[in-house]
């Protein structure tokens, strides 16, 4: 991954500077010297983030509140999640997560369009896990109720693509329906043009990873409940923030269990819930629905074998320190943390919107998407790089986003220092016309950090050269 020029390899930079292991060592090392080595790294690896300049990814609500959580984990970081009788608190921590999850995505409306439903979920290992576990369920009810054999989902373009991941193993067929060119949100028409005898499922996002953006949730409601099929809504984003958001008294589309026809919905802890990563939540208008999720087996030899999701085994220091957040920061902790993200968020969505050749997409609130009709947008992100900036690059069509999360807000004057820097980038950006930028859009990274030319090497390789000594 280092060019010709002898430029250090940025994915492995510690190549040279730490020993590396291609076999167990002989004789094992000092813990203190072990320690030492990692708080290096750690030390390194934070302060790209603690400035405020790193979109989304760093969620957490503080280093204090952070502590609290090790703290919490370290008490049950040797539990297995699985085993309940020994560790009974594991029940008492999942079931209280998804009930707290449930009564915050307004899950009492269920009860009240019908009686005879019941909320219900399950603790998964991340937002991916949870939509993945949904889609299984609408594949198995299908077959199962409808003598569907060739289950199809409907989702938005811009749907995560954790969907097509689910069709890929689970065997389904996932179907794209457009969104609007002026808000980009999936247009409910077109959903229900799509809808045919395999359909199980339609889904929307709240909002949706390349523009923050929440579908219109009341129509894609309708057409479910028309159609008699399935509804997901993947929260995973929005989830835990969007609550507050509408509390704070911001106009955002009804996107929760009030709408009649939704039958399930994801939500991640480890977001704007501020857990620890690796923790989510998959809820269900009833528990026949839920039933669809299990595995289980009679005939082992090592005994009836029963599993809610695709985990076996499972951390229950990540069960125990998501419950402590929840109940440690509460309703006020998470109205007071989504208003001063807003408050930052507000202010970049004013000064991107100032900068006449930046475009804003949508009508967004936490995240912050924008396109340009006059420059490339990727050189406007080459200099953000140069900068310090990580923002997301986005394509079809070409933009970037910022999502803003509580590393923002315990920095003075980000909003202010990030626009200014923008305006530079536009100006920049003028001076690039008709050269090729270095940056690109590849999701999880701010883009190619060796210019287009190793975006292919980037794609086909990445994994196999991050995995290798």
């Amino acid at each position: 991954m280092a060019d010709q020029q002898g430029i250090k390899d940025p994915f492995k930079p510690y190549k040279g500077r730490f020993q590396s292991y291609e076999r167990l060592p002989a004789r094992g090392r000092d813990r203190d010297d072990i320690l030492n080595e990692l708080r290096t790294m750690s030390e390194e690896e934070n302060s790209k983030w603690k400035n405020g300049r790193v979109s989304g990814t760093y969620y957490h609500a503080g280093d204090e509140h952070r502590e609290f959580q090790n703290r919490v984990f370290s008490l049950y970081s040797h539990v297995n999640v699985l085993q309940v009788d020994l560790c009974p608190s594991m029940s008492k921590f999942e079931s209280e997560i998804i009930s707290m999850t449930a009564r915050m995505l307004n899950g009492d409306a269920v009860r009240a369009n019908n009686p005879d439903d019941e909320i219900c979920g399950s603790v998964t290992f991340g937002g991916s896990e949870s939509i993945m576990m949904a889609m299984k369920v609408y594949r198995d009810r299908g077959r199962v109720e409808n003598s569907i054999t060739a289950p199809e989902i409907i989702l938005p373009i811009t749907a995560h693509p954790a969907f097509h991941k689910a069709g890929e193993y689970f065997g389904m067929k996932m179907v794209l329906a457009p969104v609007d060119e002026k808000d980009f949100r999936v247009i409910p028409g077109e959903v229900e043009k799509l809808i045919n005898k395999n359909t199980v499922a339609i889904v929307g996002s709240a909002g949706n990873y390349p523009y923050g953006l929440v579908d219109p949730m009341e129509g894609l409601s309708d057409i479910a409940l028309k159609h008699g099929v399935g509804f997901h809504i993947d929260g995973c984003l929005g989830g835990f923030i969007l609550p507050w958001v509408e509390r704070l008294g911001y106009k955002v589309p009804v996107f929760d269990f009030r709408l009649p026809g939704l039958t399930s919905m994801s939500a991640d802890t480890h977001k704007f819930g501020y857990g620890h990563k690796g923790n989510s939540v998959v809820l269900y208008r009833n528990l026949k629905l839920r039933r669809y999720q299990f595995f289980q087996m009679a005939h082992w030899p090592g005994g009836i074998y029963a599993s809610p999701s695709m985990t076996g085994s499972r951390s229950g220091g990540l069960t125990a320190s998501t419950w402590a957040t929840m109940v440690y920061l509460g309703e006020s902790g998470y109205m007071e943390a989504a208003a001063a993200i807003m408050k930052i968020a507000d202010r970049i969505k004013e000064g991107v919107q100032g900068i006449k050749e930046l475009e804003v997409i949508g009508d967004p609130t936490f995240l912050i998407s924008f396109r340009s009709r006059d420059v490339d947008i990727f050189h406007v992100n080459d200099f953000m790089i140069s900068r310090g900036w990580r923002l997301n690059g986005l394509q079809n069509p070409p933009a970037v986003h910022f999502c803003v999360t509580m590393p923002q807000t315990f920095v003075p004057g980000i909003a202010v220092t990030l626009v200014e820097d923008l305006r530079a980038g536009v100006e920049y950006a003028k001076t690039k016309q008709g050269t090729p930028a270095r940056s690109s859009a590849l999701y999880g990274m701010s883009g190619s950090l060796e210019g287009r030319s190793q975006l292919v090497q980037v794609l086909y390789g990445t994994f196999e050269h991050l995995f290798r000594v």
